[in-house]
């Protein structure tokens, strides 16, 4: 617990005890029947229509309160909004005995503090819909004072800059900016129209084993727990993939999942250690149809969150609307750098590098020098929908050979607002090209590339036992939330993004 309390907390503490002398429970059963949120009777109730609104029931936390003697006006907020109350002493109080007003409401209610009302809906002289209080009742008396948020022209906007606070605090940040809750209900709907698109295809959602005894899936490094009871090492799971695929060959013909992802790396404005990544595989299609598919969901999911294929990220008008831009890889880095790098082997790939000014080390093999070449002077560039095409074998251990272009195979990676949103191939289903390509990642672990796949001998037994042509795709659900949020830090899409322990315990 914390040493000591701020002088609001012991207020608050005394105004409890107080209560409770009074013979109320400032924690009541939890059942309160609600008949109308605040969204509702502000979006329905017109003059027309009052008598439809003469009783209602609501429940909110007290966000502002207005003195005026014997009647105040206060402004509640539940999980649809904010509606104004108005509460009279003598309706609240008929009788000779006003305590309720005078000490309850007046002196042991305090902001943060939840209601219940009953009362009926009027419009002020000043045309605002609000709620005439006839009773009330206290739900939870809340301990900690609510962070202070200014108001202009009544509404409240984010008066805390505080990224430590908002980010560990999130419960509050919740209560005390309406906007921070807007973006997490888009990010729902978001899913939402995901799932809604995949499912009306035919696709089936699956849930594969996020503890693995073989990180597989993609390149990162993972992290790495015990289990007792087996006496084994095993993996929190960086990619769903393999399992995915298992699913193909066992017969199913499109599978798909939201997979929590953990990758032991660095945290910045766009990656943190806990993400969710979609993933989904078809039999019988290839990477072109993918392109395909992921154009008509992505331009149906940004219609769904926000009425629109454009989304405006930090003034920067981003657009769904299919079809994309495509552009191969090796063009792609020649149309930035001037440098034609599709013959190079990895000492010319080194001496690019070095004359592009990037950093490299001895581990990286020459997928892992392309992939900087690109990451660094490229990908910032392409701020609409780009699909980068046509990636060397190198890049891609999982991904069937090109059938016209030796030495590449068929992957994109679609590129918004100069990140990477999705990653995509031809999936690799030859068990002996694949058991050479993990063979070859083998190699580069043992020259020190901590991010090189492991050797997943079960997942070359399945394929040996034959998974059909099959397209697969993994798009990054935060970044894309980001994008249609409007949000430039991965953190704001995140509601308890990860965060260093506190000093001390609260």
């Amino acid at each position: 617990m914390q040493a000591t309390l701020s002088e609001q907390e012991v207020v608050r503490r005394e105004k409890l005890k107080e209560l409770q002398a009074l013979g109320i429970d400032p924690y009541p059963a939890p059942l309160f029947e609600i008949t109308h949120t605040a969204k509702e009777i502000k979006e329905q109730y017109t003059e027309e229509k009052k008598e439809a609104f003469k009783s209602v029931t609501i429940a909110g936390r007290i966000m502002s309160v207005r003195d005026m003697g014997k009647a105040n006006f206060a402004v509640i907020q539940d999980a649809t909004g904010r509606i104004q109350l108005y509460i009279k002493r003598d309706d609240i109080c008929p009788g000779e005995d006003k305590s309720l007003f005078d000490n309850v409401w007046k002196k042991l209610l305090d902001l943060g503090d939840i209601i219940g009302i009953k009362g009926y809906v009027f419009t002020t002289k000043t045309g605002e819909t609000s709620i005439h209080v006839e009773q009330f009742t206290l739900l939870t008396k809340s301990l900690r004072p609510l962070p202070v948020v200014k108001e202009k022209d009544g509404e409240a906007f984010d008066a805390v800059t505080d990224m430590e606070f908002k980010y560990r605090q999130r419960y509050a940040d919740l209560i005390v900016n309406p906007g921070v809750r807007d973006t997490f209900i888009k990010i729902t709907k978001m899913k939402n129209a995901i799932r809604a698109f995949l499912n009306e295809r035919g696709a089936l959602e699956v849930d594969t084993p996020v503890l693995q005894s073989i990180p597989g899936g993609a390149i990162a490094r993972p992290f790495m727990t015990h289990h007792n009871a087996l006496d084994i090492p095993l993996y929190l799971r960086i990619a769903n993939e393999l399992y995915l695929k298992r699913l193909i060959v066992g017969g199913f013909d499109w599978v798909y999942e939201f997979s929590r992802n953990f990758r032991n790396e660095g945290m910045d404005r766009t990656h943190n250690p806990e993400f969710t990544i979609l993933e989904f595989y078809v039999a019988y299609k290839d990477y072109l149809w993918m392109m395909e598919t992921t154009e008509q969901m992505l331009e149906k999911t940004a219609i769904a969150t926000n009425g629109t294929t454009i989304s405006d990220v930090n003034g920067v008008q981003i657009d769904f609307k299919a079809p994309y831009k495509r552009i191969s890889i090796y063009d792609a880095i020649k149309e930035h750098t001037g440098i034609d790098i599709s013959n190079m082997n990895e000492d010319g790939l080194r001496d690019v590098c070095k004359q592009l000014k990037i950093e490299t080390d001895p581990s990286m093999g020459k997928g892992k020098l392309i992939d900087e070449i690109f990451g660094g002077k490229c990908e910032k560039h392409y701020i609409q929908p780009t699909f980068i095409i046509d990636y060397p074998i190198e890049m891609s251990p999982l991904t069937k050979k090109h059938r016209d272009k030796p030495g590449l195979v068929e992957r994109f990676e679609l590129i918004v607002n100069g990140k990477e949103i999705a990653n995509a191939y031809s999936e690799l289903n030859d068990p002996i090209d694949q058991r050479e390509r993990f063979e070859e990642q083998v190699a580069l672990m043992e020259r020190g590339d901590d991010e090189a796949m492991y050797i997943d001998y079960d997942f070359l037994r399945a394929l040996e036992y034959g998974m059909p042509p099959t397209a697969g795709i993994g798009f990054g659900i935060e970044r894309l939330a980001m994008l249609l949020t409007g949000q430039v830090s991965i953190q704001d899409v995140l509601l308890f993004p990860q965060m260093r322990p506190e000093k001390t315990t609260e």
